[in-house]
């Protein structure tokens, strides 16, 4: 599923419980969510703290903020937690090879139907040409999929080639390093199966970067997004970089 973006200090009224969904995405209100196109959708922790999910962006066509990502991808591009697939229609539009990545089949089936590829897969699944990727993308927040960011960066480095570019968005609050167990929820108080989820600023996110062999080569903030490139460890060996495709 795509990431979070703005906090927000907005509480819900007590709801009855919703009826159990057997932990399927194609029940929760993420998925409705989707297929509608309309919010308004959280994160919720178990404090009852909300972060706001924009899913009307993310289900509109790539923004401005969304295509100066696009201009700085390499080769092909695996995007990870593709969620409704702009930033994939966007890419393959521009003549760039792409494949979307989602655990969510409502999130896979809105891609598809966009015109681009995707997987109903899980980042941590075997997934196509492993090693080979020139770009890859946790937009939205996706650095916090699974819950930790060092063993998400580690996978990450397996699914680039050497060298490979690495672009993540990151939290808003340059402060913002935790880890813990949310779930989506709506206003109608229909909720989610739990999952293990983080948030990262850009700080908190070079420091995990560093440690896992990932040399930071440029960071930026749009607007209230905020955004680092990342590059892959490349093998001392390896003497002629591959030469990125440009479009």
């Amino acid at each position: 599923m795509s990431g979070a973006r703005r906090a927000t200090t907005t509480r819900l009224a007590p709801q009855p419980a919703a009826p159990p969904d057997g932990g399927t995405w194609s029940a929760d209100p993420y998925a409705h969510a989707l297929r509608t196109g309309r919010g308004p959708l959280f994160l919720r922790r178990a404090d009852g703290w909300l972060l706001l999910l924009e899913v009307e962006r993310w289900c509109a066509d790539a923004d401005a903020v969304d295509l100066e990502v696009v201009r700085r991808c390499e080769g092909a591009v695996l995007d990870v937690g593709c969620g409704p697939g702009r930033l994939v229609a966007a890419l393959a539009a521009r003549g760039w090879p792409v494949l979307g990545v989602d655990v969510s089949e409502a999130a896979v089936t809105r891609t598809l139907g966009l015109g681009g590829q995707a997987l109903h897969r899980s980042v941590f699944d075997q997934l196509p040409a492993e090693g080979r990727w020139g770009t890859a993308l946790l937009m939205d927040g996706n650095v916090g999929i699974g819950g930790d960011p060092r063993a998400l960066l580690a996978r990450m480095s397996q699914l680039l080639r050497p060298g490979g570019l690495l672009i993540v968005e990151t939290d808003a609050d340059p402060a913002v390093d935790e880890r813990v167990r949310v779930h989506v929820t709506d206003t109608r108080g229909a909720t989610g199966s739990p999952f293990p989820w983080a948030r990262l600023g850009t700080p908190a996110l070079l420091r995990h970067a560093r440690r896992a062999g990932w040399r930071a080569t440029d960071q930026w903030t749009t607007g209230s997004r905020s955004f680092a490139a990342l590059r892959n460890r490349t093998p001392r060996t390896h003497t002629r970089p591959e030469q990125p495709h440009h479009h």
